[in-house]
């Protein structure tokens, strides 16, 4: 690591997730806040509603998961809203066929995961959480397994958009845009220069939203385009 690297680091990383500040609009406080109530009312509600069945699981682990991407990466991809509905959808209904098909548990987890990625890939709505529901489904015990399709409208549709609902809400308090929509970017006049790692860490203290890649990965990724810029001005 070069030395302005390691001097700027702990400063210039604000608007990354290794080094957000607890306070602030940017801080993993307000997130871990919007997914405490956001869990709260969809647990409330979820329960209420399946009280007649105690049977029936009320709130699933991959919320969990959900509400830290949702809440404290609003920016990422994978936390927008359809990949959170699509992608929990789209792996709960492969998992649940894994498991009506397959015989062999730990083939079925497996082939269900795989399959989820793959398909949510393809319908832009990859989420990682939805790892887990592959997996919940693809082993379901036998209450799960017993209400077959029923179980993506109840209790899983209902979790999903209750926590989308919930994060909307949230986000619109909070100044994130979420729907995430990115910040047009500058208009600047054609440049062969050098960006120095200083100048990313200045960036990242002034931006509005916490970035789903670590800093060492930005700068590797400016000054690789900054090289493939400067190898086509002096051809």
């Amino acid at each position: 690591m070069d030395r302005s690297v390691q001097s700027n680091f702990p400063h210039g990383a604000r608007a990354t997730p290794q080094a957000m500040a607890a306070g602030g609009r940017l801080g993993w406080l307000p997130g871990a806040v919007g997914a405490f109530l956001a869990l709260t009312l969809t647990g409330l509600v979820s329960h209420a509603v399946v009280l007649g069945d105690p049977a029936i699981p009320w709130l699933l682990a991959p919320m969990g998961a959900s509400a830290v991407l949702v809440f404290i990466l609003p920016a990422s991809p994978l936390a927008q809203p359809w990949p959170v509905l699509g992608g929990h959808m789209v792996a709960a209904a492969i998992g649940l066929l894994c498991h009506a098909l397959v015989p062999e548990p730990w083939f079925a987890a497996s082939l269900a995961v795989g399959a989820s990625i793959a398909v949510m890939s393809m319908a832009r709505c990859l989420h990682a959480p939805a790892g887990g529901t592959a997996l919940l489904t693809a082993l379901a015990p036998p209450v799960i397994a017993a209400m077959g399709p029923r179980f993506l409208l109840l209790p899983l549709g209902l979790n999903v958009v209750l926590l989308i609902a919930c994060a909307w809400v949230w986000h619109r308090f909070s100044g994130h845009s979420w729907p995430h929509r990115p910040a047009p970017a500058p208009i600047v006049p054609a440049w062969a220069g050098h960006i120095e790692d200083a100048d990313l860490d200045a960036v990242l203290e002034e931006w509005d939203e916490v970035l789903d890649v670590g800093r060492e990965d930005l700068l590797a990724l400016i000054h690789a385009v900054e090289a493939r810029v400067r190898a086509r001005a002096f051809r």
